[in-house]
């Protein structure tokens, strides 16, 4: 990151006061621990020589690119393998994998060891670490806190005679929006523009249609327009809420902003055709995950002070797809005790400021509750706010199931122009229907 927190330096010196004293118990063993390949894995590897250096035990990384990354790690689980000591699950998997017995339950390890889980942010604890959600079973550690944000070109923003013409149009400044109907006016009004000789366009989403991308992009769109996945008061009761009048108007917003104001081809499109897309100067804003601002802000081209940050737009709500991960110890591993001295090292509050100043992003009150936090980075603000707001996906078992049939469902109407969106939802209500009587959880 690019300021370190104010108690850093202070918590840095005892922790390494901490390892001259500890190293000489090295043991010789060696970990591995499992992720996706990306920024963050990356400084992981790096505030891991901590460990090393503390514990003696030698730690081995498994990092997969993001498109395979779900496909090669529950295989990896369904077939009881010993690759992965740790591994740093989506959200999603927390379910089935703690039904399937692939994670340890980790309730006695944290009373034994003194660990609170009530240290980490709420919204981490039930999205990467409870389940049954709202019981207090925790299968992982809250490890990589992310949620859905937005970036936006300041310096497109900050010209003169754009700023005259917007507000002449509209009667406000250009600045990033804060409502959806704010978004589509500044997203229309980048579209078809030439900025620096280029073509440009307003606004990047999430299209993507094999594994989780169009999911996780329009959620940001259906519920601060009012969806929900189920009826509050009674459990997989999805009629009026997955297809109701404010789902039916998100979806055909979300499908409206991608035929207006996006750059044309990208109709399978995630995380790194969104970074390719910034980068390369094509768009005004893009939605992606926190976890790549840090990457971002730095970048030669279009980061520094030519990049702005802001949270998820709101309409009725206020609402943020949930990302981020927890780190789980995997019930078939031969190196359990080693594992779990992982986990007790890295729940530790200087070993979670540092995670934070490395470009990681800790789910720990001690980091995000310091006073110095907010202006630690230049997103650090809306990281806060977004992750107040966070919304996640099913985290049932059969989530594999529920998600493609979404993926389907949203792809086949927003980027393949199928039916109408209220026959995408009540087919989606449907397919939903079916998994979960198949489960036994709706008659």
């Amino acid at each position: 990151m690019l300021k370190k927190l104010p108690a850093f330096s202070t918590l840095a010196a005892a922790a390494l006061l901490g390892l001259a004293s500890t190293g000489a118990q090295a043991q010789g063993k060696t970990i591995t621990l499992c992720w996706a390949a990306w920024d963050p894995a990356n400084a992981l590897v790096e505030l891991s020589k901590d460990f090393t250096a503390k514990s003696g035990v030698n730690m081995k990384f498994e990092f997969v690119p993001w498109p395979n990354f779900a496909d090669r790690m529950l295989n990896e689980l369904n077939s009881k393998g010993k690759l992965c000591d740790l591994i740093i699950g989506d959200s999603q998997w927390i379910g089935g994998s703690a039904e399937s017995g692939h994670y340890v339950k980790l309730n006695d390890f944290f009373a034994k060891e003194g660990i609170k889980i009530t240290d980490f942010a709420p919204a981490t604890v039930t999205g990467y670490a409870e389940w049954p959600k709202g019981t207090p079973n925790y299968w992982a550690l809250p490890a990589m806190g992310d949620a859905l944000g937005w970036t936006y070109r300041k310096d497109w923003f900050s010209k003169p005679e754009l700023q005259a013409e917007f507000k002449k149009k509209h009667g406000r400044d250009l600045a990033a929006p804060k409502t959806w109907t704010e978004f589509k006016q500044v997203a229309e009004f980048f579209s078809g523009r030439q900025i620096d000789g280029k073509k440009v366009y307003g606004t990047y989403l999430f299209t993507e249609r094999g594994s989780e991308g169009i999911t996780m992009g329009v959620s940001n769109v259906l519920h601060p327009m009012g969806f929900k996945y189920q009826d509050p008061k009674k459990p997989y009761a999805m009629d009026g809420f997955v297809n109701g009048p404010d789902a039916v108007r998100a979806l055909e917003f979300y499908k409206s902003l991608y035929k207006c104001c996006t750059p044309p081809g990208l109709t399978n499109s995630y995380m790194g055709e969104g970074l390719d897309a910034f980068k390369s100067g094509q768009v005004a804003m893009m939605m992606n995950w926190f976890a790549f601002f840090p990457g971002l802000y730095k970048d030669p081209n279009v980061g520094g002070d030519k990049i702005g940050f802001f949270v998820n737009p709101s309409d009725k709500g206020k609402g943020s797809q949930l990302g981020g991960q927890g780190i789980s110890v995997v019930s078939y591993s031969p190196n359990r005790n080693e594992a779990l001295a992982y986990i007790k090292w890295f729940a530790s509050p200087e070993v979670q400021k540092k995670w934070w100043a490395l470009g990681g992003y800790s789910c720990h009150k001690a980091v995000l509750n310091d006073p110095g936090f907010k202006k630690s980075a230049p997103f650090a603000a809306e990281f806060l706010d977004a992750m107040d707001q966070v919304v996640d996906f099913w985290a049932e078992p059969s989530y594999a199931q529920l998600l493609l049939a979404e993926q389907k469902r949203i792809h086949d109407f927003v980027v393949a122009d199928k039916g109408t969106a209220k026959e995408a939802l009540d087919g989606l209500v449907a397919d939903w229907k079916k998994v979960f009587k198949e489960d036994g959880k709706l008659k």
